[in-house]
């Protein structure tokens, strides 16, 4: 993957944080928090709207668990940004602290708890302030997403991640990794893997002329299931999801929807409000328990 070529990249994006720290303007990994675009729904069939709180009312009454709110999240390898999967705005969150630098990739499960991945080793992600805690060090995979229930494993989601076509599991309490399978026929991974309960498991992949190509894979093995085609952008380091719509983020900066229009995908760019020079995506991750469809039932197809 070419995010590797960047591992020694770290320390100089080390120094860079700490001459922002100092007050330096010669780049930042911010943008506006409050001026990204809003322009609603995009024809997608992204109508979902969920609440940001939940009422106190009824408390202790047997109710369903409330819905997600609807985030997906993406990171340079400095800063964490959120998009608003329904208005499509794209804000900061903050940059990294707790002693994680160049964050490859990021990952949530059914309760949005967030982990990522460094050159150098596997953190716990608060997303609401960015504050990493260390699990364990080691080499780890530049793709990460967490798998439903009964996939890998009967009881639990697990953690899982490419290293090139090597498929391998990781353990979130010990930072073990394990393989799993492989993706077979040519491929590797180009960037990231995103996977939802009662939905697909998509894979950015490049080789066979694809550079990058979308692919539904076999979260139990690793290996592909079908292949939807080229995504139009290259080195889509960053993959999220939402009802029936992937999103991309690619190495340059451009963040992008990914759809299923007329028996083809469809991508359609997103703004990013006032991008700081040179802005690169390194990853992107969303909670596997995201609506698997639109609201008319619509999404990329999946086989089963």
């Amino acid at each position: 993957m070419n995010k590797t070529r960047y591992a020694l990249a770290g320390f100089g994006l080390a120094l860079a944080a700490i001459a922002l720290a100092c007050g330096s303007s010669d780049r930042s990994d911010f943008i506006d928090a409050d001026a990204g675009r809003g322009s609603g729904n995009d024809g997608g069939g992204l109508g979902q709207s969920f609440p940001d709180e939940v009422s106190d009312a009824g408390a202790g009454e047997d109710r369903a668990a409330p819905p997600p709110v609807p985030i997906v999240y993406a990171h340079s390898p400095g800063t964490l940004y959120k998009v608003d999967p329904v208005t499509k705005n794209v804000t900061v969150v903050a940059a990294f602290n707790g002693g994680c630098s160049s964050v490859i990739d990021l990952a949530l499960d059914e309760d949005s708890n967030a982990f990522v991945t460094t050159f150098e080793g596997l953190y716990r992600l608060d997303t609401g302030t960015a504050t990493c805690t260390l699990i364990a060090r080691g080499s780890y995979p530049n793709s990460l997403s967490f798998v439903p229930k009964g996939t890998v494993d009967d009881t639990a989601e697990a953690l899982v991640g490419y290293n090139g076509a090597t498929y391998v599991r990781i353990d979130t309490a010990t930072g073990v990794v394990s393989t799993i399978g492989a993706l077979k026929g040519g491929y590797t991974s180009s960037g990231d893997i995103v996977s939802v309960t009662g939905g697909g498991t998509f894979l950015t992949v490049k080789g066979n002329v694809c550079n990058d190509c979308l692919i539904q894979v076999d979260p139990k093995t690793g290996d592909m299931i079908q292949n939807y085609g080229s995504v139009n952008h290259d080195a889509v380091y960053g993959l999220g999801f939402w009802a029936g719509t992937v999103f991309g983020f690619s190495e340059e900066g451009k963040v992008f929807s990914i759809e299923w229009a007329n028996n083809q995908l469809v991508t359609k760019d997103i703004a990013v409000a006032n991008p700081p020079p040179a802005l690169a995506f390194w990853g992107a991750g969303s909670t596997t328990a995201a609506p698997a469809m639109s609201e008319d039932g619509g999404g990329i197809p999946i086989i089963k």
